[in-house]
């Protein structure tokens, strides 16, 4: 049994990847912003957290054996770069034994070898939520951590079922889909037996 806490527990990937977890019978804490507004699955610890806040993480991290980030924000009123920057600094000067952050895909090269943040017609509203989560990254790439930054290949299948399976794919390619659930069985696989290390890894189905 592992000990793994979870960071964005409170959305779409973050509540799979606790209920996967706790499936398999882990020790998991679940970190929200307001424990009030979210429920959990029986047996998990569901806790009050800041994800850019470096004492916040630090005290949760402790005698962790993995932690997993799900942790985001987009739309109005947000401060992507900020909030991508800040927590990946979290994260890191916490000191994890294992760190697992989720990210975009855009940033991973594709068959051609140019990321699709960078190709002639990308959206160019999108790109400062891309830069930031790029800006997190290279936050990662600095640190001396055991991390690995892991995305779907293409985008998530949002009413996908879990399939039970999933396979890492060579290149992003936006036409691929993942489930959450089957997304959250590779984040817990690399939680509890890392296979890849300090690199981008990309998820696709089976």
């Amino acid at each position: 049994m592992s000990r793994i806490v979870v960071f964005g527990a409170g959305g779409r990937a973050g509540r799979q990847v606790v209920a996967e977890a706790a499936r398999r019978g882990h020790e998991v804490t679940a970190v929200v912003r307001d424990p009030g507004k979210h429920q959990a699955p029986e047996g998990v610890d569901l806790v009050a957290g800041d994800v850019t806040d470096v004492s916040s993480v630090a005290a949760l991290v402790k005698d962790q054996d993995a932690v997993i980030s799900t942790a985001a924000v987009y739309g109005e009123g947000t401060d992507p770069h900020g909030f991508f920057t800040s927590s990946a600094r979290a994260l890191v000067e916490s000191g994890p034994a294992r760190l697992i952050v989720v990210g975009l895909s855009v940033l991973a090269p594709d068959a051609t070898g140019q990321r699709p943040v960078d190709a002639p017609g990308s959206p160019p509203e999108f790109r400062p939520f891309c830069e930031a989560h790029a800006a997190g990254l290279e936050v990662l790439r600095e640190s001396p951590v055991d991390w690995l930054y892991v995305s779907p290949a293409g985008d998530f299948d949002h009413e996908g079922p879990r399939t039970g399976g999933y396979r890492v794919a060579a290149a992003a390619d936006l036409a691929d889909r993942v489930s959450y659930a089957d997304f959250a069985i590779a984040l817990t696989d690399e939680a509890t037996k890392p296979a890849h290390r300090r690199q981008h890894l990309l998820v696709t189905t089976s």
